[in-house]
């Protein structure tokens, strides 16, 4: 039997070139990067560099790149640290019903805090009305989070326009780029992001690493108590080792950012293809237009999501319900429920996302393995 892993979107392997990076670090060099003595500067010109080759990444200056533990705590203190420092200013938060529970969640909390927060809705493509955006800014409005990049659906919103309405009505703009960083290009700048979120386990650096992109301009206030360490904005001695691997990670991601874009392409309309050969009914779930190629999330009527994803297990091939976060939940996923209500097919939807090590010939395999699948449980 052969094994495929399709589940990129809730992690990635690895890279071998990020783990020969690392090594180093975990072993000889492991000084304090705060120490003034040769061991300590020897590691923290590694940081530097990180910082300024990630900062080039999207456009930005070094001094604006947060070192964290990865997108849930990049969200969590982009949410916080904006909300805190603006909330004599006013109490209204703006974000959507689709966004990782890292931002959910987040915005829940404020909300058992004092703060009046407004969900946008979506359409059946999950993208949000930028008309209903406009309509529901107001003068006490300090911060709008909104996704780059859905994790469940890959529907990418209209971040240009997004950026330019916030900046206008002077509201602080923060998103979850997560599952963009890395396949597309992304000029913080040129687009008005002020807050940006990104994580490394998502583009093949080891799971505990990430960053926070904050605006020189944007008042933000520390969450967490400590040292001093990235310019007073969060506190504990840096993971060296991993911040060497989310480098390495960035440089590949960006050398081969045009090469893997294409590729995910392929995978995805080769599995499409495949399923429309061998005359299965599915549905594909987000925008056709406005999607990253590496996420397929697609519904089989009259299959159950538990019962396929047991069988595509069963067969080699890893794939989930959507947010790896609420695996093994019988609830149908927030997102589709956001997009469809209580539609059957929230109930009988696969998300299959690709990445680094997947070849087509791993796609064609689990296409066709898919659709035997899904035609012995429909008889």
């Amino acid at each position: 039997m052969k094994n495929v892993y399709l589940d990129h979107a809730a992690t990635s392997p690895v890279h071998p070139e990020v783990v020969e990076e690392m090594i180093p670090y975990l072993t000889e060099h492991f000084g304090n990067p705060s120490s003034i003595h040769q061991y300590g500067r020897r590691v923290r010109k590694v940081l530097d560099d990180a910082r300024t080759a990630i900062a080039s990444s999207i456009g930005a200056s070094r001094n604006e790149i947060i070192f964290t533990s990865g997108g849930t705590e990049s969200d969590n203190l982009a949410i916080l640290g904006v909300s805190s420092a603006l909330k004599s200013k006013g109490k209204h938060l703006i974000t959507t019903k689709i966004e990782h529970h890292a931002v959910l969640h987040t915005f829940h909390e404020l909300e058992k805090r004092g703060f009046d927060v407004t969900y946008l809705s979506v359409d059946e493509n999950g993208r949000i009305s930028l008309d209903e955006l406009q309509q529901e800014l107001r003068e006490d409005t300090i911060l709008a989070s909104i996704m780059f990049c859905n994790n469940e659906t890959g529907t990418v919103q209209d971040i240009k326009s997004i950026g330019s309405m916030l900046k206008e009505k002077e509201v602080i703009f923060h998103t979850d780029a997560v599952q963009a960083y890395g396949l597309v290009s992304i000029e913080v700048k040129k687009l008005n992001i002020d807050l940006l979120s990104a994580s490394g386990h998502k583009i093949n650096s080891p799971k505990g690493t990430g960053f926070l992109y904050v605006n020189e301009g944007v008042p933000f206030t520390p969450q967490g108590f400590g040292g001093e360490q990235e310019r007073k904005r969060r506190a504990g001695t840096e993971n060296v080792a991993g911040i060497r691997a989310l480098h390495k990670a960035a440089v590949l991601a960006e050398n081969e950012r045009n090469e893997r874009f294409h590729q995910y392409q392929e995978f995805k309309e080769t599995m499409k293809k495949i399923w429309d050969q061998e005359g299965i009914t599915y549905k594909v779930n987000g925008s056709s237009e406005f999607t990253m190629p590496h996420i397929l999330n697609v519904s089989f009527p009259g299959v159950k999501t538990e019962v396929l994803l047991v069988n595509l297990d069963l067969a080699g091939i890893a794939a989930s319900s959507g947010s790896a976060c609420t695996a093994g939940t019988l609830e149908p996923s927030h997102v589709l429920t956001a997009m469809f209500g209580k539609d059957e097919r929230t109930k009988s939807s696969v998300r299959f996302s690709f990445g680094f090590g997947n070849k087509l010939e791993d796609i064609e395999y689990a296409a066709a393995e898919t659709a035997k699948i899904v035609k012995r449980l429909t008889k």
